[in-house]
């Protein structure tokens, strides 16, 4: 039972849920998703064509932590009892991760956790996924670390050698599939910078920090062009339109989805981004 509810978690599942899918002889695939994260998630359900077997729906505007967490366990724990799983399948480092994971310690079901391993070693930093993910820790079964730092973080903090997987990140997997879906586009002309901002602790000043760094750079550069793809979330889209709106080399657009992005990325000069994912991906696109 893979188990998610935002962007970043569908993107790096797609490709294990994929994997799952095409054994059937082996495994029988029930898809959560808490839509922790409702349109933004959609847009990858839709590229990757995964049709969740439940929606338990759970965005709510102005929504609290406490409140995702709270009705996320309660919500992913009743389909577990419906559903009686072997294992319950959770990426990464999102409420819905912990909360997941913790649903399937109450109903004594196995749980397996993507992404396993990753520590900044503060608590606050980034928050609330450093918790989360190091709670998570405790309540899994089946380790699978991306990185062979991430695999020695577990076994220093005493998870048997048997029980974690050095596995390679999967995003990496998921975007070589959408890269292989893009189409040749003319290159513009001048040096574009992709930029995004969402993380919580940006939030407020750090967010308007941000954005008159970009509006320094277009300054100072008169061939660098600027898009900035806004998060939904309110607070970063204000803070953005007020010093970033009406400028003519820079575009403010929706967030794009995960194919119109990876196409983005692979033709930037530059990303400047405070996404964990992105940092991923960049990279592997040369």
């Amino acid at each position: 039972m893979p188990v998610f509810g935002t962007r970043p978690e569908a993107v790096k599942l797609a490709p294990v849920i994929r994997e799952l899918r095409s054994r059937p002889d082996e495994f029988e695939t029930v898809v959560v998703v808490t839509a922790q994260h409702r349109s933004m998630l959609d847009q990858v359900l839709k590229v990757f064509e995964i049709e969740p077997a439940h929606d338990l729906n759970l965005m709510q505007h102005g929504q609290t932590l406490a409140q995702v967490t709270s009705r996320a366990l309660e919500g992913v724990q009743a389909l577990i009892e419906q559903c009686q799983p072997e294992v319950v399948l959770v990426q990464g480092d999102t409420t819905t991760v912990f909360a997941g994971a913790l649903a399937a310690f109450y109903c004594q079901v196995a749980v397996g956790h993507v992404e396993a391993g990753l520590r900044t070693s503060n608590k606050y930093n980034p928050f609330p996924e450093e918790m989360n993910r190091r709670l998570t820790t405790a309540l899994t079964d089946l380790h699978f670390a991306p990185t062979p730092q991430a695999r020695d973080n577990l076994f220093r903090e005493g998870v048997p050698a048997e029980r974690v997987y050095l596995t390679g990140n999967t995003v990496i997997d998921a975007l070589l599939t959408a890269k292989d879906r893009i189409k040749p586009v003319a290159q513009p002309t001048g040096r574009m910078l992709l930029v995004t901002a969402h993380r919580r602790e940006n939030l407020g000043e750090p967010m308007r920090e941000i954005c008159l760094g970009v509006s320094d750079l277009v300054h100072q550069f008169s061939d660098v062009h600027v898009v900035f793809a806004m998060h939904l979330n309110p607070k970063v889209r204000e803070a953005v339109r007020d010093v970033l709106g009406g400028h003519e080399r820079v575009d403010l657009i929706e967030p794009p989805d995960y194919d119109e992005f990876v196409a983005l990325m692979a033709r930037a000069h530059l990303i400047l981004t405070d996404s964990g994912g992105v940092q991923e991906e960049a990279p592997a696109l040369g």
